[in-house]
């Protein structure tokens, strides 16, 4: 609808989608009670002032000190007060200034300088507000344009990369993984053309858009509030701007804006708290977010149950569970998949080692750099790579999951890498994060699946290259480059031995040594095991078995086997269905974005039945024979090598946990020992290590039966 001047006493059309079912003009005696409440209309006749037509439910005495214009359409306005935490408010409307409203039943609009083009829903409090307006073209965040509008207003997030050359456009249901489809597979312009499609789908371009703020939202002491769609029951408070955006709110995930907040042009997702002087420009924010603390987050998106406190982060693609808590900590141009810690002072950022910003870190899930640590573009981590504190001056790419990595002495040295060190020397901590995670997972609607378990299809597909390039160091190593069988078998029968190889990829220049690769060539293949053994075990229990048999593998045989795997926003997917998915896209079998999420929720229902012959294939890869051709050595070496494990893990657990306890260092602040437990609690009341000591018990009983139906 093209705005008008309008003359004093012209009447205006009141826009379709403005119902008026149920509601009336005015009374001249209640027209009288107005006036003399100090209320003005821009049409004296008040002929665009709509209330409701039931008897009792208006009264014109609650509206006070406040100039109407354009149409004004109200719900049931009665004697009645609205109550928010220590806010008490009677309805009605005062000291406001009003254009273009909608209003539903019993709502508080009270010293409102400015509102404008608005529906407001029911019981929602407006209570000190500079202004709340919303233009006919607004896009409340999402990257569409209206008719008439030029390409360059178009809204794009440019993560991942600075220069925009991973840019993807915001829209309210995006999560994670449509990100990560759209900014990491820019070699097709067909597919990109119809991601841009996907995003447009339901803009009808028209300028007829009127804001919304849903039932039971509260607005208090707020600067500005333009082109912003709120949803229910959120709550925003002393917020310094919100313009151009979506906040999503619901009753069982309430979103919350607090102190000076300033967010323009995103989408800020369900049961999000946003406080203290935080800025967010170009976003895309998931459910269960923390942004407070002075945070800076530009040009980014931020997977589900994440924090972002005190710091900086620019140009990003970041998954679920990220924790970002310190001041001095600075992110730019990475695509972080989750399950990821910054330490304080850590400094992820391009220095500009080229003739332009173009660099970028890409980090798998588990992402841990150390206090103080700087990283050169471009980089790249697997996953659950822990970092050790320091000043990385060349690029790095580290294969190794699980890895411990360690800075030379000197910048021109190489650097020092311990793979699968989190196995050998932190178990619990690996142990945990599934559990951890999981307990963390606030959200009540789960759109993005997210993979807790540290061992997943994605890892054991690390571990496997990792193991294979251990073998061609060690090849090299021995002077048997064309070797690799002799290589296997001296890592097998050499488990005491004690060398160091030299990787030279894993930093520029320089390289990497890598320390204790018998060890870590061991570790790696028990995680293996106790990953696929885990794997059957849990199958056995769905069909209602104790073990395996022979039919049983030939029933698993028939399973879709998927030997390449991707993290996708969180979901472990195999690449084969990644390419499937664009070739739908393509196709237009698929035609938005909920169909998209439809096909990731199809991917997770058949994910557990895939990794059940991924695991098959990986016990089989490592014996290189088929399990129909295994032993009863076989399968004995398979259990005792994973009962090490299992019980590694549930001691190293105990002895982790304990240490809080009998440490001399850890126990010194407390005056005795019963100070200490009410402030850490007891060892024998620790539920996790409890479940853990059960399910560990278990596992290990089900272990020894699981071959016993197919062992020679």
């Amino acid at each position: 609808m093209v705005k008008v001047e309008l003359s004093k006493n012209e009447k205006i059309t009141i826009p379709a989608c403005v119902s008026l079912e149920n509601k009336r003009h005015l009374t001249q005696a209640e027209i009288s009670i107005l006036k003399t409440n100090q209320n003005t209309m821009e049409n004296d006749a008040w002929e665009n002032f709509y209330v409701s037509n039931k008897d009792g439910e208006f009264d014109p005495s609650l509206i006070q000190f406040s100039f109407f214009s354009g149409f004004v359409v109200l719900g049931r306005l009665v004697n009645a007060t609205l109550n928010y935490n220590d806010l008490h408010l009677k309805c009605g409307i005062s000291n406001s200034k009003i254009n273009d409203l909608v209003a539903g039943d019993d709502f508080v609009i009270n010293n409102v300088a400015y509102l404008d083009n608005y529906v407001i829903g029911d019981r929602v409090i407006l209570f000190n507000v500079t202004e709340i307006c919303c233009t006919k073209h607004s896009k409340f965040g999402n990257g569409i344009l209206k008719q008439g509008e030029p390409e360059e207003n178009r809204i794009w997030i440019g993560v991942a990369n600075e220069n925009d050359g991973r840019r993807v456009l915001p829209f309210e249901s995006m999560i994670p993984a449509d990100a990560y489809i759209w900014s990491h597979y820019r070699d097709d312009p067909a597919l990109l053309d119809r991601f841009q499609e996907l995003t447009e789908v339901g803009n009808t371009g028209l300028l007829d858009t009127i804001g919304f703020i849903d039932d039971d939202v509260v607005i208090k002491n707020t600067n500005i509030v333009k082109d912003t769609k709120v949803g229910k029951a959120a709550y925003i408070k002393g917020a310094l701007k919100l313009k151009n955006i979506t906040i999503l709110s619901s009753e069982e995930e309430v979103t919350q804006i607090g102190e000076g907040v300033e967010m323009v042009n995103g989408i800020l997702g369900y049961g999000c708290r946003v406080f203290y002087q935080a800025i967010a420009v170009r976003f895309v924010i998931g459910r269960n977010c923390q942004i407070k603390y002075g945070a800076r987050l530009l040009n980014s998106v931020l997977g589900d149950n994440s924090t972002i406190s005190c710091c900086e982060v620019l140009n990003n693609l970041i998954y679920p569970f990220h924790e970002q808590h310190h001041n001095s900590s600075f992110l730019i141009a990475t695509t972080v998949m989750g399950q990821s810690n910054i330490a304080s002072g850590a400094t992820i950022g391009s220095n500009h080692n080229s003739r332009s910003p173009d660099g970028e870190i890409f980090a798998k899930r588990g992402f841990w750099p150390g206090l103080c640590s700087d990283f050169k573009h471009n980089s790249r981590f697997a996953s659950f790579v822990l970092v050790s504190k320091g000043s990385y001056q060349h690029e790095l790419d580290i294969p190794y999951p699980f890895a411990l990595v360690s800075p030379g002495e000197k910048t021109d040295e190489a650097i020092t890498i311990i793979p699968a060190f989190w196995f050998m020397y932190d178990m619990f901590a690996i142990t945990r994060n599934k559990n951890k995670f999981a307990k963390r997972d606030k959200r009540k609607v789960k759109v993005q699946n997210i993979e807790f378990d540290p061992l997943a299809p994605d890892t054991m597909q690390e571990v496997m290259e990792a193991l294979n390039r251990i073998i061609g160091l060690t090849a090299e190593y021995l002077k048997e480059p064309k070797n690799l069988q002799g290589a296997k078998d001296y890592l097998h029968q050499n488990p005491d031995a004690q060398f160091s190889l030299m990787d030279m990829t894993c930093q520029k220049k320089y390289g990497a040594i890598i320390a204790k690769p018998v060890k870590a060539y061991k570790m790696y293949r028990k995680i293996v095991k106790y990953f696929a053994c885990f794997t059957l075990i849990d199958y056995c229990k769905t069909q209602g078995k104790k073990k395996l048999t022979l039919e049983d593998i030939a029933e698993i045989r028939k399973l879709s086997l998927f030997t390449e795997w991707e993290n996708v926003g969180g979901q472990i997917i195999p690449s084969a269905k990644i390419q499937k998915l664009f070739s739908l896209i393509k196709g237009r079998s698929i035609n938005n974005w909920e169909e998209v999420h439809q096909y990731y929720n199809q991917c997770q229902a058949d994910y557990s039945l895939w990794k059940v012959r991924y695991a098959l294939y990986l016990l089989e890869q490592l014996y290189s024979r088929p399990i129909e051709e295994f032993n009863s050595l076989v399968y004995q070496d398979v259990i005792d090598d994973v009962k090490v494990v299992a019980q590694d893990i549930y001691n190293d657990s105990v002895s982790s946990r304990e240490k809080d306890y009998t440490d001399y260092y850890r126990n010194m602040t407390y005056r005795n020992q019963k100070e200490m437990e009410a402030v850490i609690g007891s060892l024998g009341d620790n539920s996790f290590l409890i479940q853990l000591k059960k399910d560990t018990a278990e596992f290990i009983e089900d272990l020894e039966v699981i071959f016993k139906g197919l062992a020679k």
